[in-house]
């Protein structure tokens, strides 16, 4: 299927379950969550995959289920269809999402396992590496991205208080987003260059994340 936009209806699918999240709801709607969303996305990743993909491996579109095992919050379905392309949460990602506030992508380290985050900072520390990270956010920030992520409030054990990058280092996650609110192109081919020129600008994040973090060696729980 060749990617032609997110279907018209893609928006008022998500719209609509924001205020039913229910079982109902879905089932009544289900044909245009796989018309409008669903496969689109799968669209979409397959003809980013092969310039994206070298070195992070397949992509995938994420279940449409929340996990709500552990959750006060028991609403069984996502508010949003994300996809991703990387080879291992943490070690950098090519991520798109389409939901009601629009069009999200971001990359980077979106979660980091301790072993993971051992190496960030090992990484950050040096003058070389940790140096690199921070012209390539700073590169992100002037583009118009976001830099976000989860921060300690101290500095991490370790460290000096006078670290000259005290700031990547208190990073638990770190990552880069872009949001575009809903519009016409959102429903066209011109979507796919609009990710694609995003996830170019996002590439030296990822290749920072893959070969200094990489993918975490600890056993999934």
């Amino acid at each position: 299927m060749r990617f032609g936009g997110f279907g018209e209806y893609a928006i008022d699918f998500y719209d609509g379950l924001m205020v039913d999240n229910s079982k109902t709801y879905w089932d009544a709607n289900l044909a245009t969550y796989k018309s409008d969303v669903r496969a689109p996305m799968e669209a979409l990743l397959a003809e980013l995959a092969p310039e994206f993909g070298a070195g992070f491996g397949e992509g995938k579109v994420f279940r449409p289920y929340r996990d709500v095992r552990f959750a006060r919050d028991k609403s069984p379905y996502k508010t949003h269809c994300g996809a991703v392309i990387e080879q291992g949460r943490g070690g950098g990602a090519y991520y798109v999402e389409v939901g009601p506030d629009g069009l999200r992508v971001g990359g980077g380290c979106f979660h980091l396992a301790s072993d993971q985050l051992a190496r960030f900072r090992q990484a950050v520390d040096t003058e070389i590496h940790g140096e690199e990270l921070a012209r390539i956010l700073a590169k992100l920030r002037g583009a118009g991205w976001e830099i976000a992520g989860d921060r300690m409030k101290t500095k991490p054990r370790g460290f000096d208080a006078g670290h000259p990058r005290l700031d990547l280092l208190r990073h638990r996650s770190l990552y880069a987003v872009r949001v575009w609110e809903p519009d016409d192109t959102l429903h066209e081919r011109a979507c796919l260059d609009r990710v694609r020129k995003a996830w170019r600008q996002l590439r030296a994040f990822n290749e920072w994340a893959r070969d200094r973090v990489g993918a975490s060696e600890l056993p999934r729980r």
